[in-house]
């Protein structure tokens, strides 16, 4: 599989991001933002305004359409499909809804071990096959030109909101359900991790480049805790697929958690923005490949300010062996001209 990745590799007319994830010497350091595919651009607007949020999830045509809709305007290194991190538990049989001005609602949270144990591990081919052709047809509309990203929620991150039923401040739910009824708890993880390591698997099969994985909340649990409920699924999923394709981590809130994360045959840590670059290479002994970590809101600030930010951050980093990248997904009244100065900063970046 190592092979037909690389072969994969070779056709990118545009393979910065690909070269970063490996540890190349490059030029200048590739770019891409988290949530790039998405609610700040109003040709994606324009789409919402007729059609639900898991319709355009669902729907081949659109989800590529809103994946390339970025690239199109400000010519990132990467593309990364259109999709949610909860297609998981709908494809376990949890029901999820997105309620307009709300987020996402399951109606049905999993409290019980009864619940857990009426949770399926569905055959991904069938239940996520609309994943697998957006990703064709956006692999047709991307024409080799860039590589595209395929990403998945940590197991904690997905169990948060099975349990919780909503998002939270705290989670608190979810947290008390893993300490009160550990044993459903690791069942219930592990059913996850089984459903997103096939899921992810053939993403990559249907043309992903390298898949990302987002631990959104991983930051809500002490350093031991991480270790327990979050991590070691982590780490199941980078053993199963880094030898299909690279496999970026990112937890949010985790850098007491870098030092571990440095040493589990991931290509590359996302790191957020309470994390110095000084820091992230320290607690990564310098050797990994980092992603990250300009704060979302300081894409509120002037777009010459953004661009002298961005280049003391390249400049922090390193620019071998980094991608840069927000420490969060970008916001949603973020303006467009302040957009595209942070992706033209690292464009024009010269050591």
């Amino acid at each position: 599989m190592a092979n037909s990745q690389q072969q994969k590799a070779i056709m990118i007319k545009n393979d910065l991001f690909l070269r970063a994830l490996k540890g190349e010497t490059v030029e200048r350091p590739p770019v891409w933002m988290m949530r790039q595919a998405g609610r700040y651009l109003p040709e994606f607007m324009e789409i919402k305004a007729k059609y639900d949020f898991f319709t355009r999830c669902q729907t081949t045509e659109l989800a590529s359409e809103i994946t390339v809709q970025p690239i199109r305007r400000y010519g990132m290194d990467a593309a990364i499909l259109f999709s949610d991190i909860l297609v998981i538990p709908q494809a376990m049989n949890i029901e999820v809804q997105m309620k307009p001005n709300f987020g996402p609602y399951l109606p049905n949270p999993i409290r019980t071990q009864q619940d857990v144990d009426n949770v399926i591990v569905p055959d991904v081919t069938e239940a996520l096959d609309y994943v697998y052709q957006a990703i064709k047809v956006t692999k047709e509309k991307l024409n080799d030109d860039i590589p595209l990203i395929g990403f998945a929620g940590s197991p904690w991150t997905i169990l948060c909101y099975c349990v919780q039923g909503q998002g939270s401040k705290n989670f608190d739910k979810a947290k008390k359900f893993c300490f009160t009824n550990p044993v459903a708890a690791h069942q219930m993880l592990q059913k996850i991790t089984d459903t997103t390591i096939a899921y992810l698997k053939e993403k990559v099969k249907a043309g992903c480049n390298a898949v990302q994985v987002f631990d959104s909340w991983g930051g809500m649990l002490s350093p031991e805790d991480y270790q327990e409920f979050s991590w070691k699924y982590i780490q199941q999923i980078i053993d199963a697929l880094k030898d299909d394709a690279p496999v970026i981590a990112f937890g949010k809130g985790c850098w007491f958690a870098l030092d571990v994360m440095a040493k589990s045959g991931a290509s590359a840590l996302g790191v957020d923005w309470t994390c110095s670059p000084k820091n992230a290479r320290y607690l990564t002994g310098g050797n990994i490949t980092l992603q990250g970590n300009f704060d979302p809101t300081r894409l509120y600030s002037s777009p010459a300010k953004i661009k002298a930010m961005v280049t003391q951050m390249i400049n922090e980093f390193g620019k071998d062996k980094y991608i840069v990248n927000l420490g969060h997904g970008i916001l949603p009244d973020i303006p467009l001209e302040n957009a595209k100065a942070f992706i033209d900063a690292v464009k024009e970046y010269s050591a």
